[in-house]
């Protein structure tokens, strides 16, 4: 029997990515939908019609609030939109699940954060990565010391972004409020910080838009506190995908290329694989789980916080030339 009444703002292409997940998960009805663009609301429906058919649909969001009751609600809007989305529905006394990047600004996520706290809602950053297996494995590798200390980080993103989202909000800093950098990128920023507790204190970064309004390629290096160093290229205009991220230890290394892992150790003769990986699960399930006391958040405002403090250095590192303190 579903326990959780839940509302969706913004039925565009990645909401379809939520209710893949939502469809599993017993205890939720989604009973509300809103989008400005009724176009979005109608395909979702079409998709899911045994589960959205007869949802009420409103344009304003803020409608759906005011008409229907209520426990929780995934924000899936552009960017620019979350602060104020989340921070009226924090309002209403309900629970958030907030696409990634949370917000835009570091301002907006301390008040967020702090909103949070205030109003003891579960508020959900969706970044799945938190809970795919892979990524749990690297984070406890970490924390049971078998690497040792983090001395250096290198990771590499690169995807045909700019092409596919040219002409598209994800374009339009008013919406976006940036590129490649906090859009896809946000991921690897966030998986780095969540899976080391590593804490920047300097970045160096170079940025270069390629004649579009946003950032579409980036060059960054980052000083942590405990004066590990990590050097992170974003490639926004590439044929192909690909994602690298390597973690050197005092005691050894772990790889990450493309969904394989594995790891090194000083003295070791061969890299190893891991032969069993922790379970995984996903933001909208850990989000109702969460509500309902059966797990932790995986995904705190903190972490929202974090990537978007550092997505600020990284830009005015960018516009200015020199070396941002954190």
């Amino acid at each position: 029997m579903a326990e959780i009444r839940l509302g969706i703002v913004g039925c565009g292409g990645i909401s379809q990515y939520h209710m893949n997940s939502l469809i599993r998960v017993p205890e939720v009805d989604i009973i509300a939908l809103s989008d400005i663009n009724e176009l979005n609301i109608r395909e979702l429906q079409k998709a899911y019609p045994h589960f959205l058919g007869l949802c009420q649909a409103f344009k304003d969001y803020r409608d759906m609030l005011d008409t229907v009751k209520l426990d929780a609600v995934e924000i899936l809007t552009p960017h620019a939109l979350h602060f104020e989305q989340a921070m009226e529905c924090l309002d209403r006394d309900l629970h958030v699940l907030i696409e990634k990047p949370m917000v835009c600004t570091v301002k907006q996520a301390r008040e967020l954060v702090a909103k949070t706290e205030e109003e003891g809602k579960v508020v959900l950053v969706s970044y799945q990565r938190h809970l795919q297996p892979e990524f749990r494995y690297i984070k406890r590798l970490i924390e049971s010391g078998e690497i040792g200390d983090i001395q250096f980080i290198s990771a590499m993103q690169c995807q045909d972004w700019m092409k596919l989202t040219k002409e598209t909000w994800r374009q339009d800093p008013k919406l976006s409020c940036g590129g490649q950098l906090i859009d896809s990128a946000s991921h690897l920023f966030d998986v780095i910080l969540w899976t080391t507790s590593l804490q920047p204190s300097e970045v160096m970064a170079f940025t270069d838009n390629l004649g579009t309004p946003v950032d579409i390629n980036t060059s960054v290096s980052i000083k942590f506190s405990n004066n590990a160093q990590a050097s992170i290229g974003i490639i926004g205009n590439s044929p192909n995908w690909e994602e690298n991220i390597i973690i050197w230890g005092s005691k050894g290394v772990v790889y990450y290329k493309n969904g394989k892992i594995e790891h090194l150790l000083f003295g070791g003769d061969a890299k190893i694989e891991p032969v069993k990986l922790p379970r995984g699960s996903n933001p909208d399930k850990n989000f109702i789980n969460a509500i309902l006391g059966k797990e932790d958040n995986q995904s705190p405002p903190i972490c929202g916080l974090n990537v978007i403090e550092l997505a600020e250095a990284i830009w005015e590192s960018a516009k200015t030339g020199k070396k941002v303190k954190l």
